[in-house]
């Protein structure tokens, strides 16, 4: 038996690991999307169930007009005092000097009930930690950044990321007590990510370093002394797939440090797959492309004589298969045994029918920045009701409902049924990454030509971001109901159209640029770090909310 990774698939980064008795949890970032943090269970850390999204009303979360790439920036899920503890930014700001990074802590009894209303931490910077030592103290450390620095925009530099600050934190009383700045990381840096436990009398540290594209690592210090000074462990780094083009896992950093109750040694990574068929790593046209986005995986580790942590295998580089926990009947008894929500269990590599006949959206599913999804979307008899609002671009309140892309090849449809008045209505299926790099195609309505299907793609970002239309022309129709399809393999894309009830798909506009729905399209890996999505979209410029109502969503690996 082995652990595949990645053990989450698709858009599932910056994986906060814990163990709570038996149970297993990775928290993981979901930028703009709504609602905030995926947390993921289980019990032989093989296979994993989402089993809960904790931040999702307005008081915990409201990202109306963050940018792409903003909002829930690498939680920090813990365990004490009975309580679940989750620390969490919610970035405003991107581009630019600043960050704007306010740091908030929820707490809940339980991993999926409703979460209490968030107490304001700082603003000094993003990524923050909750450290619970054996006296009850509590700590919180986060990256200070620095806006001073010259490491802003696609130009991540070391002087903008100012070290590891740390201070004592009360439920009552919030920050107390002196400000230290424990460690400025190692030569590699951009340091960031903190995570703190305490081991043999140790404190250890992991940071995530070289930034979140090919360079990144994870680091490892440690002091005698909370609060430093700390050394960095002497092979550099703990993961790191930097001069290594061709190991199929890349981008490994940013994770945290769990022994499991069968006393095994497991670390999280956030990981990257860039697509098979690119060039040779090296040639003048080499570019690498993860649609996936950052991922997350799990490596076995072992603690030598001393003291310092090493992956099992020797060396840096993260395997795709690791040794399991064993085989023990505990373990064995406990395998298979995922929590399910909403009395489903995606399984990830089949091919899913979802036919809204529930009262509550598929937890697949999620939307854009508001925490007033009934604005959005409702559920109808056997069908998802889409109203429209603002453009596919927008920032503040945009219709678009969509599940994460897990397969560098796969293919999804939908059947919609719309009736626009106008060109300014669309209603359609959308392969999409941010408001810059995106392709959908669209029900709409043209002057002189009536109800239409037309192609609106963006494919990189701002300047360059502009919406360009690749069809010559609309293709005129005369029904309100139609079926849509898109078939994406690696680095292209296909639409598709039919009539309901027909059995022949009909190819719809020129092939597309899939590699721009990815980390590296537009501007690169360390402007947008997200992940491809495929969706839903309605938009009514007019402000009358016309509806559209889709009938189903099915979405289909490829071999």
């Amino acid at each position: 038996m082995s652990i595949c990774n990645p053990v989450l698939k698709g858009f599932n980064p910056d994986p906060s690991f814990l163990r709570v008795g038996k149970d297993y949890y990775l928290a993981t970032s979901t930028f703009e999307w709504y609602p905030g943090v995926q947390i993921h269970h289980s019990r032989d850390l093989e296979n994993w169930t989402l089993v809960a999204r904790p931040l999702n009303r307005a008081a915990l979360l409201d990202m109306r007009g963050n940018p792409d790439s903003c909002g829930i920036w690498a939680p920090c899920l813990s365990y004490s005092d009975g309580l679940f503890w989750l620390v969490y930014t919610d970035v405003k700001r991107l581009d630019g000097a600043f960050k704007d990074s306010p740091n908030y802590i929820t707490t809940c009894q339980s991993i999926d009930g409703e979460w209490s209303d968030p107490m304001y931490v700082n603003n000094s910077g993003f990524d923050p930690t909750l450290f619970h030592d054996d006296d009850g103290r509590k700590y919180f450390a986060n990256i200070q950044w620095n806006h001073r620095g010259s490491g802003t925009g696609g130009n991540p530099t070391h002087d903008s990321f100012d070290g590891i600050l740390l201070q004592e934190w009360s439920q009552e009383r919030g920050l107390i007590g002196d400000v230290f700045n424990i460690y400025g990381g190692s030569e590699r840096g951009l340091t960031e990510a903190p995570h703190l436990f305490k081991r043999n009398g140790w404190y250890y540290l992991t940071v995530a370093e070289g930034g979140t594209g090919y360079q990144h690592a994870v680091t490892m210090a440690r002091s005698k002394v909370l609060t430093g000074p700390y050394e960095t462990q002497p092979d550099g780094h703990l993961l790191c797939a930097d001069g290594q083009p061709e190991h199929p896992i890349q981008r490994t950093g940013h994770g945290q440090y769990v022994e499991t109750h069968w006393g095994d040694i497991y670390h999280s990574f956030l990981m990257g797959r860039p697509i098979s068929d690119r060039p040779a790593p090296g040639s003048p046209a080499s570019k690498y492309f993860c649609p996936l986005g950052r991922e997350s995986g799990l490596e076995r580790c072992v603690w030598k004589d001393d003291d310092w942590l090493y992956l099992e295998h020797g060396g840096q580089l993260a395997r795709q298969s690791v040794p399991s926990p064993g085989t023990s009947i505990d373990y064995l008894a406990n395998k298979n045994t995922e929590k399910k929500v909403n009395g489903e269990e995606s399984l990830i590599d089949a091919a899913i029918h979802y036919d809204f006949s529930e009262s509550t959206l598929p937890i697949d599913f999620q939307w854009l920045r508001t925490p007033y999804p009934e604005r959005l979307f409702r559920l109808g008899d056997s069908s998802l009701i889409v109203t429209g609002r603002e453009s596919i671009g927008s920032w503040f309140e945009q219709s678009l409902i969509a599940r994460r892309q897990q397969h560098h090849c796969y293919q999804a449809d939908t059947e919609v049924d719309f009736s626009p008045t106008t060109y300014q209505q669309a209603a359609g299926l959308t392969t999409y990454y941010n408001r810059y790099k995106f392709h959908a195609l669209l029900l709409t309505h043209e002057p002189g030509m009536g109800h239409c299907l037309t192609i609106i793609s963006c494919a990189g970002d701002y300047p360059d971001g502009a919406l360009v239309f690749p069809m010559p022309q609309p293709i005129s129709i005369s029904e309100n109901t139609i079926e849509m399809k898109v078939s994406v393999d690696n680095t292209t894309q296909q639409f598709y159209w039919r009539t309901r009830g027909s059995d022949q798909w009909e190819e719809i506009g020129p092939e597309l640029d899939a590699s721009v729905i990815s980390d590296e399209g537009g501007r690169g890996e360390h402007e947008s770090f997200t992940g491809a999505f495929c969706g839903m979209v309605v938009f009514d410029l007019t402000g009358s909310a016309r509806e559209a109502s889709f009938g189903h969503f099915n979405y289909a690996p490829k071999s």
